[in-house]
């Protein structure tokens, strides 16, 4: 794709044209090389006039959605620049950890980072709105908040005090419920079970009577076939099948309430961010819609084939919550949410701006893709 057709493409997104998929095609661009060290503020590493970042990520190489997210922004900007920004894309472990990639960028030894903003709950509980918390915003909702609702100001301010400036850069969409080894028939059920959750989602299913365990994706299936987990979530049925959970726990459950809409960020060292022009500044930023943008495409069209696997070639048929058992949960959610909420003046001001917009934002989701979403099963026979 050619430099002019992206900067058409960057236009029609800034005045509301859709370019979803318009970098996600294409042979990766060869990344150049950048070298930094956490014993120095990051800054380009300009050789012939070619400006080369370094991003630090938090998921494997190559990993599928949530690792193609960085290199499709990494080839946005190689092809808006005409070859003039490259950026360098580093699985987790290449040069820092997958949960240190936010402190490396704060203190500048790399230039910037892709992960989800709620893995730095440590750091301020206001992180995890712009990921996803229990009974949140789909990933329309939490769109709508950060770019016209107040959002992106706030996570602005937050990240400002930690020396970064983040964008969102991918989404999952809608993750499910989970795998479980047994039918679960009343919220009875989840009193005493094992589960894999982690963040605000375990919290939630401690509130339930059910033990939350924080295991990494890498642990999660062998646990299941030890014994020592009852049943997980992961992300959907796309990653889910990939993992093989169904032959170990095959009761899959939607929908999910931990995580309706997660959302991935781009974070960059704020100098590093403050030293480009402003047309290299609006190019990170499309890069970053571009990312956002075709992971939904994508988690879409990938959890659909693999769904279908799951059911015609394993025998998988998706179980749902009753209504009971999703009102106990959202009385649950609703609780932990505005305990963590409120536990501090900035998480406080981000929390009540986030359930405005969700209070908001849900009157037309219900009505706009509610109903349909009904009347489209009942008219094609379920």
């Amino acid at each position: 794709m050619k430099r002019r057709d992206i900067l058409i493409a960057g236009a029609a997104l800034a005045t509301g044209g859709g370019v979803a998929g318009v970098l996600a095609s294409g042979k990766k661009p060869k990344q150049a090389t950048s070298k930094t060290t956490d014993n120095h503020i990051a800054s380009p590493h300009i050789n012939r006039g070619v400006k080369q970042f370094q991003m630090a990520t938090s998921w494997p190489k190559d990993f599928p959605g949530l690792g193609i997210m960085p290199v499709r922004f990494a080839e946005a900007m190689k092809i808006m620049s005409d070859g003039l920004i490259e950026v360098k894309v580093a699985a987790a472990g290449e040069i820092v950890g997958a949960l240190e990639c936010f402190n490396a960028t704060s203190r500048g030894g790399v230039d910037m980072y892709h992960a989800a903003e709620y893995y730095w709950q440590g750091k301020s509980k206001a992180f995890a709105f712009f990921t996803a918390v229990p009974m949140g915003m789909t990933a329309a909702e939490i769109m709508a908040w950060t770019e016209f609702g107040g959002g992106q100001e706030l996570w602005d301010e937050l990240s400002a005090q930690y020396n970064i400036k983040a964008f969102h850069a991918g989404n999952t969409g809608h993750q499910t419920g989970g795998w479980f080894k047994k039918k679960m028939n009343s919220i009875e059920d989840f009193k005493g079970l094992n589960m894999r959750m982690p963040g605000l989602g375990g919290e939630v299913l401690k509130r339930l009577g059910a033990s939350a365990v924080p295991l990494p994706g890498g642990e999660i299936y062998q646990s299941l076939q030890s014994g020592n987990i009852d049943a997980t979530e992961w992300v959907g049925p796309w990653n889910d099948y990939a993992f093989g959970f169904y032959r170990e726990a095959p009761y899959y459950y939607a929908p999910g309430f931990h995580e309706p809409g997660a959302a991935l960020a781009l974070g960059i060292n704020l100098g590093v961010w403050e030293s480009l022009t402003s047309s290299e500044q609006a190019m990170m930023k499309y890069a970053c819609k571009s990312a956002n943008d075709s992971s939904i495409a994508e988690y879409t069209y990938e959890n659909a084939k693999a769904l279908k696997v799951l059911k015609e070639k394993h025998n998988i048929e998706p179980q749902f919550f009753s209504e009971d058992i999703i009102r106990e949960i959202a009385k649950a959610s609703e609780s932990v949410v505005a305990e963590v909420g409120n536990e501090d003046p900035v998480t406080r001001k981000v929390y009540e701006s986030y359930k405005a917009a969700r209070d908001s934002y849900r009157g037309w989701t219900e009505l706009g893709d509610g109903p349909y979403i009904r009347a489209r099963q009942a008219g094609l026979g379920g």
